[in-house]
């Protein structure tokens, strides 16, 4: 059993396609197709499922993942040994990161970080297509991640652990012409009775958001979902609703108008979360050095 078979296996059950697990290991659909084929032969057994239209691990497929991922991350762990004696830090960062980070600015820290480690490459995964910060911190623990940008409130699950980076308080965005539109700030009841933008169930801002209308005794009726930050403005724009957003995401125009609400806690913190239970990698070390930097 080769580390390249076992490489090909992770990435088609994390990708559930051979198309995209070659595509992000940069090979031919057929080179994978026959890396699993002779993997299976080698175990005597199926470790995937197939159909038309997607893939399926068997039960020894999902016996083996843990295993695959554990000795990857062995061999990492290795590499980053004689990385260190030859002063450099080499491979692949996964990073998951929320649509919005408020006042972070996660393009800027990924740069500074290539030009520290040109030899590190990044791959991102968004909380959008993983289901919220609640799918980055499952990522995280099945080993699909290395760190992740997540806003969940409480303390960590089993597994996980997490610093708070910051917070960013969430303000009322509104059209302009609606009928709090002229005032300087809003109490949360005030809120009462309006259709609202938001983020799905899951994600860090409709939490906070959330927990504040339910700790008030308020209700209050979502009427569209969205995944980014940035269309809820659009939305709002339009007339369809109000919105909760994070400061900064949104700038007051001639259309919109920004308001800060008082009586209630709308702060929504940023965490950067890694597994408690696997050493981080040297690239993933570096990027937490420089997050502290940041910080300081």
């Amino acid at each position: 059993m080769e580390l390249r078979q076992l490489e090909c296996f992770v990435a088609v059950a994390e990708e559930s396609s051979f198309t995209r697990a070659a595509a992000r290991l940069h090979v031919v659909q057929s080179a994978v197709s026959a890396t699993i084929a002779s993997l299976e032969r080698e175990l005597h057994v199926r470790l995937l499922e197939r159909t038309s239209r997607h893939v399926e691990l068997s039960d020894a497929g999902h016996v083996l993942l843990p295993k695959a991922r554990a000795a990857l991350d062995a061999a990492r762990d290795a590499r980053d040994a004689v990385d260190d004696v030859n002063g450099g830090v080499r491979g692949t960062l996964r990073i998951g990161t929320m649509s919005s980070l408020g006042l972070i600015d996660l393009p800027a820290l990924l740069g500074r970080f290539h030009h520290e480690h040109p030899a590190v490459s990044v791959r991102l995964a968004t909380a959008a297509s993983c289901g919220g910060s609640p799918g980055l911190v499952d990522a995280l623990t099945e080993g699909r991640l290395d760190l992740a940008f997540v806003s969940v409130p409480g303390p960590p699950p089993v597994g996980v652990q997490w610093k708070d980076i910051t917070t960013t308080p969430l303000d009322l965005v509104v059209p302009r012409g609606h009928r709090l539109a002229d005032r300087s700030r809003v109490a949360l009841g005030e809120l009462a009775g309006e259709a609202f933008i938001d983020f799905p169930a899951g994600y860090g801002n409709r939490a906070v958001t959330d927990r504040a209308f339910t700790t008030a005794g308020l209700q209050r009726h979502v009427t569209i979902e969205i995944t980014a930050i940035a269309a809820g403005a659009d939305y709002i724009r339009h007339g369809l609703g109000v919105a909760l957003l994070p400061r900064g995401t949104a700038e007051p125009d001639e259309d919109l108008v920004l308001l800060p609400v008082t009586g209630a806690d709308l702060d929504w913190p940023i965490s950067l979360a890694t597994p408690r239970d696997r050493t981080p990698s040297a690239a993933a070390r570096a990027f937490q050095r420089l997050i502290d930097k940041y910080l300081r």
